[in-house]
């Protein structure tokens, strides 16, 4: 922990020159385009330099993964210090959240980002984008049509549904699998700080496939794509988000030693707020993806 934090607080000039963590929160949707930009770069850095490799190639839907990471890892890293600042500074539980809410609504408008600029570049060049988004088809077809995964991969797409299950059945099975998302977000961010940025970016980058193969890959069914994912998909990343959020902020506090006196229970509690909030958060999104989304497509 030690040793990340000297690697970012020496990073902080050149992050705040390309985007500050307080100008994001007060313009979040300027995180959108910044979102486009680095899953953009990243896709074009996997397509042209390690597609040309035969071996690399084959990784191509994790490398776009890290690449991602690797360019908003230090704003993550900033967003999470200034929200754990936050909890040292405010003793209202009340105008706390809605501070953290700023936050999660730059997260999310980068977020978005991510998933238009994949989604984008996999309608428009499917044949040069697609395979680095190997990984992502494969937990695709793995959770959509186990029974013929070989057939749904080699296809690329199958007729997107919800799932074998309906009713309770599968509100249970969504938010259970959203719970364990969540579970890994909150680890990887009290362990890694800002690391569980790799959870939610892949997350992203499998939506991503799953819009194109909504789509058929045709660039005029990209807005219906958007929608038939968002509806339910917005509520459940917010979610993951505002985990990230619950153990960066606890991680961030052990690096700077904040975990002292009263300030120990006023950044536990805030936390634990945050992930019980989360929680809620992931059941609704579970029933609007269940109840909601097949009733509009």
């Amino acid at each position: 922990m030690f040793m990340y934090s000297i690697i970012w607080e020496n990073g902080e000039a050149m992050i705040e020159l390309f985007m500050k963590p307080k100008r994001a929160e007060r313009k979040p949707w300027e995180m959108f385009f910044i979102g486009m930009i680095w899953a953009s770069v990243s896709l074009a850095l996997v397509v042209f330099v390690f597609g040309k490799d035969s071996i690399l190639k084959e990784g191509g839907g994790l490398l776009v993964v890290i690449f991602t990471v690797i360019c908003c890892m230090p704003f993550m890293y900033y967003i999470i210090k200034l929200e754990e600042g936050k909890d040292i500074e405010i003793s209202d539980s009340g105008k706390l959240i809605w501070e953290h809410s700023r936050a999660v609504q730059a997260l999310l408008w980068m977020f978005m980002g991510f998933i238009v600029a994949f989604s984008f570049w996999y309608a428009i060049a499917p044949e040069a984008v697609g395979p680095n988004f190997n990984f992502q088809i494969k937990t695709f077809c793995a959770i959509n049509n186990p029974s013929h995964f070989d057939y749904c991969v080699e296809q690329h797409g199958i007729p997107v549904g919800t799932g074998q299950a309906t009713g309770s059945d599968a509100v249970l099975g969504i938010f259970a699998n959203n719970i364990y998302v969540l579970i890994f977000t909150i680890l990887f961010s009290l362990a890694f700080g800002a690391g569980a940025m790799f959870i939610l970016v892949w997350n992203a980058s499998v939506i991503a496939a799953a819009i194109g193969i909504f789509t058929d890959k045709t660039l005029s069914q990209l807005p219906l794509g958007l929608m038939r994912y968002m509806i339910h998909g917005i509520p459940e990343i917010g979610a993951y988000f505002i985990g990230a959020l619950a153990g960066g902020i606890v991680s961030v506090a052990v690096i700077r030693k904040d975990l002292k006196g009263e300030g120990t229970w006023r950044i536990l509690q805030d936390s634990l707020l945050m992930i019980i909030i989360a929680i809620v958060i992931l059941i609704l999104a579970a029933l609007m993806e269940v109840y909601l989304t097949p009733l509009l497509f």
